[in-house]
């Protein structure tokens, strides 16, 4: 059996299931499995100390489900979609399976490459999905930033179908890096008040409208979005589910910060913001 290790740092989640359980534990609703209604959500990807429980709180409020499809990002236009090849993946709570079966035909169908590359957008999330769902398999995807990625969202759809599949998708993506930390400082040193007011909260309105061009837009014309794609696969997958969540189409947000809201004694040079939604 091969196995997918840990690629990042001591620091970014916790490495023992008891400190996990800790974490997890208030979201739990009085046990391990959550008992929320939702099929798709889009979560925070930075180390747990800033958005974990953010991100927590939309895993959550999934369903239980076969199959837990995560949809990491960080792929420039024109990328191949990249499928952790494994048999399975490392966590605190031991060996987290792989669908392969799923896995095969989405490989096919998406044109797919193998993932050999270290990035935090789907492995932050793998304790939690493990946490909550441990009867569950994971598909590992990431998806680049261009309008196909909605269309593979309604492939996944299609291919949980025609194998009769009850799966949950999890969009990850983080939204705004400010700061020379990043390179982007258009409106001078800690601009957080623009970057809540304006450029988050014109993705936030973008993925509530369900409307994929204004998504992509703002993530490569403002910077808003890191993972895009992610975010579009999420979308497809719950156009083709009937799960759309609001009646003008896009999810609902469940809650919004920002890396400086840790520290409230002063407004850092550096920050990034995190939203939660779920369809």
């Amino acid at each position: 059996m091969q196995i997918r290790e840990y690629s990042l740092q001591a620091g970014w989640f916790p490495r023992d299931s008891r400190e996990v359980t800790s974490f997890l534990s208030p979201f739990s609703q009085g046990g391990v499995s959550p008992a929320g209604s939702s099929n798709a959500v889009i979560a925070p990807h930075a180390g747990w100390y800033y958005c974990g429980k953010i991100a927590a709180r939309a895993i959550s409020s999934l369903r239980q489900a076969e199959t837990i499809v995560v949809l990491g990002g960080h792929l420039p236009p024109g990328s191949p979609s990249l499928f952790a090849m494994e048999d399975a993946v490392k966590t605190p709570f031991g060996h987290l399976p792989i669908d392969s079966e799923l896995r095969t035909v989405l490989f096919r169908e998406l044109a797919g490459s193998d993932d050999r590359y270290r990035d935090n957008t789907v492995e932050v999330l793998l304790p939690m999905v493990h946490y909550f769902f441990p009867k569950s398999k994971l598909l590992w995807l990431r998806l680049p930033a261009e309008k196909n990625s909605f269309n593979a969202g309604q492939q996944i759809a299609k291919a949980a179908a025609e194998l009769n599949r009850k799966i949950n998708v999890i969009a990850s993506t983080d939204l705004t890096h400010y700061g020379p930390n990043y390179g982007f400082s258009p409106h001078g040193r800690g601009a957080l008040r623009w970057v809540r007011e304006v450029n988050d909260a014109n993705f936030i309105k973008a993925v509530e409208a369900a409307d994929a061009d204004e998504v992509l837009r703002c993530a490569e014309e403002d910077h808003a979005a890191c993972s895009a794609g992610a975010v579009l696969g999420a979308m497809g997958f719950a156009s083709s589910q009937g799960s759309s969540g609001k009646a003008r189409g896009g999810p609902s947000l469940l809650e919004y910060a920002t890396s400086a809201d840790v520290d409230r004694n002063e407004i850092p040079d550096s920050f990034v913001g995190y939203a939660a939604f779920v369809f």
